[in-house]
């Protein structure tokens, strides 16, 4: 039976900034036209991170029961490790998808943005399909895709129509940005776990890119966040405050491009995570200084 720690632990906290900075980032470009909404960032809020934790414990238990997580060098895995029952995974993961279920319902009733309702049903459709069902898109390749996607464009375009009812160019750019830095975390997962997940024909993008190639997509990545945020300056000048979270991923992308394998990527896991979430808040915080001093 698996301890509280263990489960906490399951649900990989060091993901979470992922689904924290593309609600400040959309709450940010809602705030540029008088739009946010305090109570509205919150729930989105609430639902992203709903929804990365169901992501979390349905990538446990797919890989799980697939064996791919038996032998590992990152955090906890609750089948893989047999420390908790498959199905009680598997029901950790349909509760999280539940309530960023409910909480999505109570986001749309109250800003009227219905036609979120599909795009929140083909989030949790996609989530579950990264590594489970007959044909994991995880499997192909296509994980980062996911995550750039559901984590970067939809969830800050999404937070910011259901405060502003409208999105904008400025809130795309921050999407492609949050949504860079959201695929480099998942980047450097993979670049960790390719001896394990090669082994078990978990043909990710970074087995098929192989080691060399993925670390430079991850320099990339953090290279688009860069671009993107250069082009939210345009706009507001006051969103370059957000240069200052480049000292984590130059530090982490420094550890990338070094050579590190297996637990020495740990650190550059967790660095990214709060590289994106420091980038999202000082965006916010630039949004508002500009508002403040206009």
């Amino acid at each position: 039976m698996a301890s509280l720690s263990q489960w906490v632990a399951g649900a990989r906290p060091r993901t979470l900034p992922a689904a924290v900075a593309p609600v400040l980032v959309g709450t940010a470009a809602a705030l540029r036209v008088d739009g946010a909404d305090a109570v509205r960032a919150l729930l989105a809020l609430l639902v992203s991170l709903s929804l990365q934790v169901g992501v979390n414990y349905a990538n446990d238990y797919s890989d799980g029961i697939r064996g791919t997580d038996e032998v590992r060098s990152g955090p906890v895995r609750l089948v893989g490790q047999r420390l908790a029952r498959p199905g009680h995974v598997r029901t950790a993961a349909f509760v999280s998808f539940g309530a960023a279920g409910v909480l999505g319902l109570v986001l749309v009733a109250l800003s009227q943005a219905w036609v979120m309702l599909p795009l929140g049903a083909l989030a949790v459709l996609a989530a579950w399909r990264y590594t489970g069902g007959d044909n994991p898109y995880g499997y192909r390749g296509l994980g980062e895709v996911y995550v750039f996607v559901f984590f970067g464009l939809m969830a800050t375009l999404g937070t910011e129509y259901t405060q502003s009812g409208s999105v904008s160019w400025f809130g795309l750019a921050g999407a492609v940005g949050v949504g860079a830095l959201a695929s480099a975390i998942l980047v450097a997962n993979n670049l960790r776990d390719i001896p394990t997940d090669t082994e078990h024909g978990k043909r990710t993008l970074a087995v098929r890119l192989g080691e060399e190639r993925t670390r430079q997509l991850y320099v990339e990545l953090v290279g688009a966040s860069v671009v993107a945020l250069l082009v939210l300056a345009w706009w507001e000048p006051w969103t370059l405050l957000a240069m200052l979270s480049l000292v984590l991923g130059s530090r982490a992308a420094r550890v990338v491009r070094s050579g590190a394998v297996g637990p020495a990527l740990v650190p550059v896991i967790a660095a990214t995570s709060v590289f994106e979430v420091a980038y999202g808040a000082l965006v916010l915080v630039g949004v508002a200084a500009s508002g403040l001093f206009a």
